[in-house]
């Protein structure tokens, strides 16, 4: 055993001095649930710490609170300062182990690992202030250990993930097919997207689950943000879902749904941070009836799957690589309802957005990564690829598709994003082998491209779609050795690419 986690110490952390603030672990078998109460003081964060003595040797891999940025990485433990969010495996090659909290927790999570034991921080703020918990006793998380005597790290992590959710919802059928940004980059027109459609359901012919078109940022009469009715190049956006159906494919769309330019929308309804107003607070009762009638909406135009966007950077000023413990720097700010912390807040969200979509698929984008699980059909899990930049692909696509691939229908389907398919751009034979390795990955798989293909492109996008229609054995090799894996193994096979 490398350590017991029942044996730790706790530091809590106010506003102030803790004068009844009450911390109960509650121990079941290799899991530790964490509580808190408190009457007057505002909690804000909690520290356990293990101490132990590590191999300085060791290899340690962590997380990430939203999308990864081409960040993730096997460190050994002596070079290993970066704090990881959620969950960790270490390994010395030989054995491992594994700890972290289950998904859907009320706090944000994080750990440090050193030589001399683990330290994890509990964030139970709201806003950057203190809860007010009000005598409340709130369970804050599932502390998780599992270790393994496998040399086999990939498929420990894979057995671990499974052990942090219990309530995935995943895909009926495989989800594949166009999304437009990494072409259109918010330039398109109904007819456009009508083009997109008919290429989408010609490379897909003769497969009986139908490709998605989705709609990115575009369609709206604001670029990036509400409200969400359609601008003059797309018009009837009901009718333009009915002609996406006829045409064989499935229709999907983009929003973002906290930032909206709605009339209607008062001062009081927006987050108050940095000295401005401007996003919406969805912990506001009126902005939690304007999202759900938001979503009604485009439910009732035909869409079958929302892909909703910005959700951490509308909620925290900032993208998941930039938060830490000082999420908010040093401004004090809160949110409308100040009882909650973050997390409830986020999760309540999710929920609010799972409920009003109904059996719409959701792919959250930005959105928190382990709160999110059991929420939506699909998470984007790393940062953007790109239709013109190789090294974005490279870089944000593989890392994230390597590192992350454990969580894969665990959590949700982990969405490595698309191959953007621009004319004399990005080098086919380099974006070939992208959609090869999505293709066999068991994650979704979506194309940004027009009608301006070549032969080769279509064959090699016809070919992707059918192979991605089946089961494959998939994982990385060489990631100890690389941030950006070039060896795979496939149904049994290596594949090397060169990325």
């Amino acid at each position: 055993m490398y350590f017991d986690i029942n044996n730790f110490t706790q530091r809590i952390i106010c506003e102030g001095t803790p004068t009844d603030t009450v911390v109960q672990a509650a121990a079941d078998g290799s899991c530790l649930n964490l509580y808190v109460t408190a009457q007057s003081d505002k909690v804000k964060f909690i520290e356990l710490e293990w101490h132990f003595e590590s191999d300085s040797g060791i290899y340690v891999l962590g997380d990430a609170w939203e999308r990864s940025y081409g960040e993730l990485e096997f460190k050994k433990l002596a070079d290993n300062d970066r704090r990881m969010p959620w969950y960790f495996i270490a390994t010395d090659k030989k054995s491992c182990f594994c700890f972290g909290v289950k998904t859907q927790p009320n706090a944000f999570v994080s750990f440090n690992y050193t030589e001399s034991g683990i330290k994890a921080l509990v964030d139970c703020r709201n806003g950057s202030c203190g809860v007010g918990l009000n005598g409340r006793k709130l369970h804050l998380a599932t502390f998780v250990y599992k270790e393994y005597c496998s040399n086999d790290v990939y498929a420990c992590l894979c057995d671990y993930c499974r052990t942090l959710c219990d309530n995935p919802i995943l895909p009926k059928e495989r989800v594949y097919g166009g999304n437009n940004w990494y072409y259109a980059y918010g330039k398109s027109s109904y007819g456009e997207i009508v083009s997109d459609a008919k290429v989408q359901a010609e490379l897909a012919k003769g497969i009986e689950n139908r490709p998605f078109e989705v709609i990115d940022d575009c369609w709206q009469v604001n670029s990036c943000e509400g409200p969400w009715v359609a601008n003059e190049k797309f018009g009837d956006m009901k009718k333009l879902a009915e002609e996406i159906k006829a045409l064989g494919a499935r229709p999907g769309i983009w929003v973002r749904l906290l930032h909206n330019r709605d009339s209607s929308l008062t001062e009081e309804m927006k987050i108050l941070y940095k000295g401005k107003r401007k996003y919406l607070d969805p912990t506001h009762p009126d902005v939690q009836a304007f999202i759900r009638s938001d979503i009604e909406r485009i439910k009732g135009w035909g869409y079958e799957l929302i892909k909703h966007d910005f959700t951490t950077f509308d909620l925290f000023g900032g993208w998941g690589s930039q938060l830490d413990p000082q999420i908010n720097g040093e401004e004090r700010w809160g949110f409308y309802d100040k009882s909650k912390t973050n997390a409830e807040i986020v999760l309540d969200l999710y929920r609010l957005i799972r409920d009003a979509a109904g059996d719409m698929y959701i792919i959250g984008c930005n959105t928190v990564s382990h709160l999110c699980a059991g929420l939506v059909e699909i998470n984007r899990t790393g940062n953007d690829t790109s239709g013109r930049e190789w090294q974005a692909t490279r870089e944000n696509g593989v890392n994230t598709l390597a590192f992350r691939l454990a969580q894969n229908e665990a959590f949700y389907m982990c969405d490595a994003d698309c191959v953007g398919i621009l004319k004399d751009c990005i080098p086919w034979e380099k974006n070939r082998q992208w959609l090869h390795l999505l293709s066999y990955s068991n994650t979704p798989l979506f194309v940004s491209c027009t009608d301006n293909l070549t032969d080769e492109q279509k064959a090699d996008l016809s070919e992707a779609y059918r192979v991605y229609q089946d089961t494959h054995t998939f994982k990385p090799v060489d990631i100890f050795e690389n941030r950006t894996p070039s060896e795979w193994e496939i149904d049994g096979k290596t594949v090397k690419y060169s990325w």
